[in-house]
């Protein structure tokens, strides 16, 4: 189920229904196809639409100071942060860090007496560490309890995220979710499903509010179509469980 939730969704986002496009025009030689392929592809390529779309997922709630967010049961940071390349036994930061990073400091602020890291993994990485082992050794390093540090049970989704956690805490159900601005509106529909009162820490924001609007941001970029699909991958996820659940 997991597979399937990953692969359908790129049928529909901006690159794979291109692609689509482009293959029907060709089949059947439909002119038409072929330009509205390519028009489709720059329009989410532009760094304005992409911008404008993470903007919209991640809902316009600037990040807070930590002094502002108030005590819990406990500090649940979501994985998604590390890649596990050979030579790096802690594993090197992806574009998440600020996830572990917003917990670290969250904690050491006294927010919670505990915090969670999630065993994610991937059942096509069978032989990969899983993430909230490596992280949970990490924050050792930095000086957080051995006592104060939990781990869920390995998941490899949110959905399995918030199972997961909601198993661990047992009663303790009033927690701080770190994640990525971007994610945070599904995470929290997750989470809130599994009965915890949720105060949403919002870390790892996607857009740079002090871009210039130049005629840069209308020429086609990998990156910034790389950042629509993502924003799109989110609202579908969060559309299937706001129906699912």
């Amino acid at each position: 189920m997991l597979l399937v939730n990953k692969i359908l969704p790129i049928l529909v986002l901006p690159l794979g229904f291109t692609l689509l496009c482009l293959l029907a025009g060709l089949a059947f030689r439909k002119q038409f196809l072929l330009w509205y392929a390519a028009l489709l592809l720059w329009a989410f390529s532009m760094p304005v639409v992409a911008d404008g779309l993470m903007r919209f997922v991640e809902g316009g709630t600037p990040r807070l100071p930590v002094s502002s967010v108030r005590k819990a049961d406990a500090i649940v940071v979501l994985s998604g942060m590390i890649r596990q390349v050979e030579g790096a036994p802690l594993g090197e930061w992806g574009d998440g860090v600020d996830r572990f990073e917003g917990g670290i400091e969250l904690f050491k602020a006294g927010k919670a007496p505990v915090i969670i890291f999630t065993r994610g993994q991937m059942p096509w990485q069978p032989d990969a560490v899983p993430e909230g082992e490596l992280l949970a050794r990490r924050a050792l390093l930095l000086g957080v309890p051995q006592e104060a540090i939990r781990l869920t049970v390995r998941v490899g989704n949110t959905a399995d995220e918030a199972l997961a956690a909601a198993k661990l805490l047992g009663e303790r159900k009033k927690i701080i979710l770190v994640t990525s601005a971007f994610h945070t509106r599904r995470a929290l529909l997750l989470f809130e499903h599994a009965g915890f009162a949720v105060e949403p820490f919002r870390v790892d924001y996607r857009v740079d509010d002090t871009s210039e609007f130049t005629v840069l941001r209308f020429l086609p970029s990998a990156e910034a179509l790389s950042r629509s699909e993502q924003a799109l991958r989110e609202l579908i996820g969060w559309l299937y469980y706001r129906l699912k659940l």
